[in-house]
C-alpha cells in the first residue's frame, strides 16, 4: 500500500478553564478539609463515635485525593517530548482510578468495623456527635464550593469532587447519628448509618472508576458513535472509502482520532475531513492518511463504512 499523502493536524487548546483555576480551587479545599478533618478525629475520639470517626477517616483519603489531584494537574500540564508524544495526560486517569479506589479501600475497612460494633454497640456521646457532624457538614459545602467550577473539565478533579460529596453525605450520616443517640439513646444506629454511608460511598465511586478503566483500555470515548462519524467522513465530495477508523481518549476533554481514506483529491479530501470532525465532534487532534484509488488493495483493510461509494 502507497501513501498518497499523509497529514497530520495538532491542536491542543482542549480545556475551558484557565490553567491556573484547578489548582487554586483544589487547594482552597485542601485547606478546609484538612481542619475539619483534625476536628471531626477529636470528636470521633473523644464521642466514641464510628459515624463520625469514618467520616474523618474519609476526610484523610479526601486530602490524600486533592493532594494526588494537585500532583497530577501538575504533571498533566508538563510538556510533551519524544518518549511522551501525548504528554502526560494519561497521570490524571492514573490519578483519578487511584483516587476512586482509595475510597473503595476505606468503605472497606468501615463496613467491617460496623459489623463489628453490631454484635455490642458501645456507648456514644450523642451531642458531642451532632455539634461535630454540623460543623464537618458546613466544611464540606465549602469545598464544594471551591472544586464545583473546575470539576467538568477534569476527571481528576471530578474525583476529588466526589471524595467530597461522598463527605458530605457521611457528615450527614453523623449529623443523623448524633441526633438520634441525643434524643433516644439507641446504640445501634451508630454502626448503621456508618454501613449505610460506606455503601453510598462504593456506588458514587464506581462510575469514576469505571470510566477510568474505559479511557486506559483506549474505549471509543463516551458519546462518539463511531459508525456515525464513518458515515459523516463518507459523506465528504471526494471521499470514495473509509477504513481504519479509531477513536480513543488520551485524557479527559482531549480525544484523537485515526483514519484512513481513500480519494482522488487528497488536499481537500483532508481539509473537509478535519473541519467535520473539529466542527461536529470537537476532535483537534488527528491523524488522517489519504490514499489514491489506484494504490489502493481493499483485501489489506478493515474498511469501517457499509458501502463504498464508488466503485474504485
Amino acid at each position: 500500500m502507497h501513501d498518497h499523502d499523509h497529514s497530520q493536524h495538532h491542536d491542543h487548546h482542549h480545556h475551558g478553564v484557565s490553567a491556573n483555576a484547578a489548582p487554586t480551587a483544589v487547594i482552597r479545599a485542601i485547606g478546609v478539609t484538612s481542619v475539619f478533618m483534625v476536628v471531626e478525629m477529636l470528636g470521633g475520639y473523644f464521642s466514641n463515635s464510628l459515624a463520625l470517626t469514618s467520616d474523618a477517616a474519609h476526610m484523610l483519603t479526601d486530602v490524600g485525593a486533592m493532594l494526588l489531584t494537585l500532583f497530577v494537574l501538575w504533571i498533566a500540564r508538563r510538556p510533551s517530548n519524544h518518549t511522551m508524544s501525548f504528554g502526560y495526560h494519561r497521570a490524571e486517569i492514573l490519578g483519578a482510578l487511584a483516587s476512586g479506589l482509595s475510597i473503595w479501600l476505606i468503605a472497606g475497612f468501615l463496613i467491617y468495623e460496623a459489623v463489628v460494633r453490631m454484635q455490642a454497640p458501645p456507648e456514644v456521646k450523642g451531642p458531642l456527635v451532632f455539634v461535630v457532624a454540623m460543623l464537618g457538614f458546613i466544611a464540606n459545602l465549602v469545598s464544594m464550593h471551591f472544586l464545583h467550577k473546575a470539576k467538568d473539565h477534569n476527571l481528576n478533579v471530578r474525583a476529588a469532587y466526589l471524595h467530597v460529596i461522598a463527605d458530605l453525605l457521611g457528615s450527614v450520616g453523623a449529623i443523623i447519628a448524633g441526633s438520634v443517640l441525643w434524643a433516644t439513646g439507641w446504640r445501634p444506629i451508630d454502626p448503621i448509618i456508618t454501613l449505610i454511608f460506606s455503601g453510598l460511598m462504593l456506588w458514587n465511586s464506581g462510575t469514576l472508576i469505571k470510566e477510568s478503566i474505559q479511557i486506559l483500555m483506549e474505549s471509543t470515548p463516551i458519546g462518539l458513535d463511531p459508525e456515525k462519524i464513518c458515515a459523516d467522513l463518507e459523506k465528504i465530495p471526494q471521499v470514495k472509502e473509509v477504513h481504519d477508523l479509531h477513536i480513543w481518549s488520551v485524557g479527559s476533554g482531549m480525544n484523537a482520532l485515526s483514519v484512513h481514506l481513500i480519494s482522488e483529491h487528497a488536499e481537500q479530501a483532508l481539509e473537509s475531513a478535519n473541519d467535520m470532525l473539529h466542527e461536529n465532534y470537537g476532535i483537534r487532534h488527528t491523524t488522517i492518511q489519504v490514499e489514491h484509488p489506484d494504490h489502493f488493495r481493499s483485501e489489506h483493510c478493515y474498511s469501517c463504512g457499509p458501502a463504498h461509494k464508488h466503485a474504485p
